[in-house]
């Protein structure tokens, strides 16, 4: 590292909202916008140079907003106006700044553009004094996340008052008692069979089932659910498979799943990527230990081909391509790549964001960039490939097939090349005989076996370390950092990865029980999903920029469990579901908001919006129209199809029908790991529901299924409100309903009345929280 690298490991990074910024978007400055400043301008323009040319600093915000004597280099919100897109789009174009070598390429034209578009997010500043290199290793060990997972000693309950079913109400029971908080009351049968149903399968029962469970969750003693009752419920819902579809979609949001590119430098279509997300539904339907799950993730291509498919976690993400074929171009889309590798993989499996390590030595977190490229080098000994999901005869007649074809189109090529020398009667022959072959090779190609069913996987191609990237960029190397894992994590003397691209070592040491990370991280964001937060608020950065978590001991006696129970992710639902916690109300109380408004306590259930794809599910479930057939092709436009909404075909950049109609409502764009869901209120979603065709199309369907009813309307009424939100209607509702439904005259509508009252009750709010 040169003195601009090192001066950088003194300039402070950024915290949750960094100057008004979430972290989402540091994260990308960090990544995307860092590295190009540093790499093209930092020599001229930064307090590590000797002098500032133009009087212009580009180290910091405040500086860049400053300007120098050409005035303001950056108009935050307004590309056009900031200078220096303008420098740096001129020199694209080949007028070349002296201060700007090599060229931006259009994929980082873009990336500035769209930083500038955000508001220019920048980490908060400050100074911190450390130089490179010079972690205090055994003081970074003692940060809270490295630390062994040992089991706890449950507390004891504070008093008789606690409903107490399993030792995770002892610790949330405790903390609750210290701040003098009382416990939720239990939810009532009916709602807790719904949320139920929505957590683990992510469809809301229907009305028989939802009487069945209730009368028998009805039974236990009073003012709680029977315990036997929730454990049969939780179990018959593990056992059936729409259980895998629900969690997997989970799990895709970690993997940026998607099988579009959809841009120019990111271009590439995984067509068969729904075998992916296949493996992962039966994973999860299987119970798969969770070691198994990851080391199939990183290396199942060393296993089998069933395996291999888990793979797909790493193949299916982005592959850079460069747009003008010279070397720098072609090293920015490499690390590009493999930058989205390490990311994926830290972010998704560790809570570690060591993609901030790719220039630098991280600044907070003890992760060197000697560490990124020991993790970067793994990566870079391995391409996406194909594994075929037949025998083998069938890959082999699938390649005679081809290579009859292949024949066959080099005779005909000939023919044709020799026939043009021919007049006359010859050259009418001629013709006569290419006609035929024509005809012929037609024959051949429709008689060729068709492709074989394939996935896309990852497959070793090297056994080489890398060197470190100077700056992050690749053509300037370097010491070599050997392929091994985090120092912080397995020690200083770690052993070398050199059994081919070392994938598979790098997956036992994920798995590793030594590892304190991974089995905390998953099962925080499983926590997260039966909860609505996690105990780790910042699931994908458990570093000293992330949250501590809510309730430490908690979480570590639940892992230290998980781990107890061979990693069965079906045991951990059983024990998070039959605790009391889980089974609490949503009911709000004023005294316990005004001391802990954000619920870090779990004083009640938070209520929660439903996701989109439970949304859509859930509308289909109660008009009657979802189509519960499992796996394969996934469908293009999800908005006119009955399929569950796991089933869309999803582009990283070029909004297919499906990704306009989810992305409406809070769905990822896939083009990094996703650690959680974010939570927006638009009028758009509320314009969709009212005018969309597809919530008119739910209205006829729901009108259509209660339409035996309507000789009484208060039949109907009553068999709709169960349908929808699982409950009679209150007395008030009902007046409203009819009095609605009779005022039939004077309609404006093309939709009937009872058309217009399902459609308001299907946009409902209560339909779409989870209490």
């Amino acid at each position: 590292m040169n003195i601009v690298g090192t001066t950088l490991c003194w300039i402070a990074t950024y915290s949750g909202k960094a100057n008004g910024f979430s972290e989402g978007q540091v994260r990308y400055f960090e990544s995307k916008i860092r590295p190009l400043l540093i790499d093209r301008c930092y020599d001229c323009h930064s307090a590590a140079s000797q002098r500032q040319e133009a009087g212009l600093r580009l180290d910091s915000r405040d500086h860049l907003i400053e300007g120098g004597k050409s005035g303001a280099a950056l108009v935050p919100g307004a590309p056009e106006e900031s200078l220096l897109l303008q420098i740096f789009s001129a020199s694209s174009e080949g007028e070349v700044h002296p201060a700007i070598s090599p060229a931006l390429t259009t994929q980082e034209l873009a990336l500035l553009r769209r930083w500038i578009e955000y508001g220019a997010p920048w980490p908060a500043t400050k100074k911190r004094a450390r130089a490179s290199g010079s972690y205090d290793w055994e003081q970074e060990k003692r940060h809270w996340a490295y630390r062994p997972i040992k089991k706890p000693e449950s507390p004891l309950p504070p008093n008789s008052s606690f409903r107490i079913k399993n030792p995770i109400d002892l610790f949330v029971a405790a903390r609750l008692d210290q701040a003098g908080l009382p416990q939720a009351e239990p939810a009532r049968a009916e709602i807790f069979v719904r949320r139920a149903f929505l957590d683990l399968i992510g469809l809301p029962p229907s009305a028989s089932e939802l009487a069945q469970w209730s009368e028998q969750l009805e039974n236990g003693p009073k003012a709680s659910l029977d315990d036997g009752a929730v454990a049969r419920m939780i179990d018959a819902l593990l056992a059936r498979p729409q259980y895998g579809e629900r969690w997997a979609r989970h799990w895709l949001d970690v993997a940026r799943y998607s099988e579009i590119g959809g841009w120019t430098q990111d271009g590439r279509s995984n067509p068969m990527g729904f075998h992916y997300r296949d493996w992962v539904i039966r994973a999860f339907n299987e119970d798969m230990p969770f070691s198994a799950f990851i080391r199939h993730q990183i290396a199942g291509d060393h296993l089998d081909s069933e395996a291999a498919v888990g793979t797909g976690f790493l193949a299916l993400g982005p592959n850079y391509t460069s747009d003008g074929g010279d070397p720098e171009s072609i090293a920015q889309a490499k690390g590009e790549t493999l930058d989205d590798r390490v990311d994926t993989f830290s972010r998704g499996l560790l809570g570690l964001t060591v993609s901030c390590s790719r220039c630098h030595d991280h600044k907070f977190d003890a992760i060197p960039i000697e560490d990124y490229y020991s993790i970067a080098g793994v990566f870079n000994n391995t391409r996406e490939g194909e594994t075929p999901l037949v025998d083998a005869s069938t890959v082999r007649a699938f390649e005679e097939g081809q290579k009859r074809i292949r024949a066959f189109d080099a005779r005909l090529k000939e023919r044709r090349k020799a026939a043009k020398a021919l007049e006359g009667a010859a050259g009418e022959k001629a013709k006569n005989e290419i006609m035929e072959m024509e005809e012929a090779f037609k024959r051949v190609k429709a008689e060729a076996p068709a492709k074989y069913a394939y996935a896309h996987t990852l497959h070793d191609t090297d056994d080489k370390d890398m060197h470190v990237a100077l700056r992050g960029n690749l053509l300037k190397k370097g010491d070599l950092a050997p392929r091994r894992f985090l120092r912080i994590l397995a020690g200083e003397d770690r052993q070398h990865f050199d059994r081919g691209s070392g994938r598979a070592q790098l997956a036992e040491a994920v798995a590793d029980l030594s590892n304190p990370l991974s089995n905390r991280v998953f099962v925080n964001r499983v926590w997260m999903h039966h909860f609505g937060r996690a105990l780790v608020r910042t699931p994908d950065n458990f570093g000293k920029l992330g949250q501590k978590p809510t309730h430490p001991m908690l979480l570590d006696w639940v892992a230290a469990n998980f781990v107890e129970s061979g990693g069965s992710l079906k045991q951990l639902h059983r024990l998070i579901m039959t605790s009391a916690t889980y089974r609490s109300s949503s009911r709000f109380v004023e005294p316990c908001f005004s001391v802990d408004a954000d619920n870090r306590l779990l004083w009640r259930m938070d209520p929660r919006r439903m996701d989109v794809e439970t949304w859509r599910d859930s509308l289909l479930t109660v008009t009657g129209e979802l189509d519960l057939i499992q796996g394969g092709a996934s469908v293009n436009n999800i908005a006119s199809s009955h399929r569950r909404t796991l089933y869309a075909r999803i582009s990283r950049n070029d909004p297919t029908e499906s990704d306009k109609f989810l992305r409406l409502f809070d769905f990822p764009i896939p083009r990094g790991t996703a650690a959680k869901r974010t939570r927006n209120v638009i009028p758009q979603q509320y314009l969709f529901m009212l005018n969309s065709p597809f919530m008119v199309d739910r209205a006829k369907a729901l009108t259509k299924r209660v339409k035996a009813d309507f000789e009484k309307n208060t039949g109907s009424i009553d068999a709709v409100y169960r349908l929808i939100h699982g409950r009679s209607p209150s007395e008030e509702e009902t007046r409203a309903a009819e009095t609605f439904l009779d005022q039939s005259d004077g309609n404006q509508s093309a939709l009937s009345p009872w058309e217009l009252y399902c459609q308001a009750l299907l946009a409902s709010n209560e339909f779409m929280y989870i209490r």
